[in-house]
């Protein structure tokens, strides 16, 4: 599967950006769990958002819970983050990954990345 990230840019805080993650075909992404990670300089990668295949569950990192909304359109193979109230802190490369097993949610268990889309906060 081939996941293609957009949606980053240049955005002052307090501000919104909603990025997106599009799979190369249905079969490869609609009965999969999906996920979003993000990696600031210096830093691991972090795992901050999930989203079951149906959208029915999802999981959010303490750090952006309440701010961060995951959704997800099986039709268009598309797994969305909206992400509001930005702070500097949430500046890094924000990555989409398709996510395995019953314990999605987890983030542990991977099997495919998208390339990554910069998002930088400005103060």
């Amino acid at each position: 599967v081939q996941l293609q990230a957009s949606g980053g840019g240049l955005v002052q805080a307090g501000g919104s950006l909603r990025l997106s993650c599009t799979g190369s075909s249905t079969r490869t992404f609609g009965s999969f769990a999906m996920g979003w990670y993000r990696q600031a300089p210096g830093k691991e990668r972090d795992f901050i958002a999930a989203i079951k295949w149906s959208g029915e569950d999802t999981y959010y990192a303490d750090s952006v819970k309440g701010r961060f909304t995951i959704s997800r359109d099986n039709a268009k193979n598309t797994v969305y983050l909206q992400m509001n109230s930005l702070n500097p802190e949430d500046t890094a490369i924000y990555y989409c990954a398709r996510l395995r097993g019953q314990d999605w949610y987890l983030g542990y268990n991977t099997d495919a990345w998208g390339q990554g889309t910069q998002v930088t906060v400005s103060s």
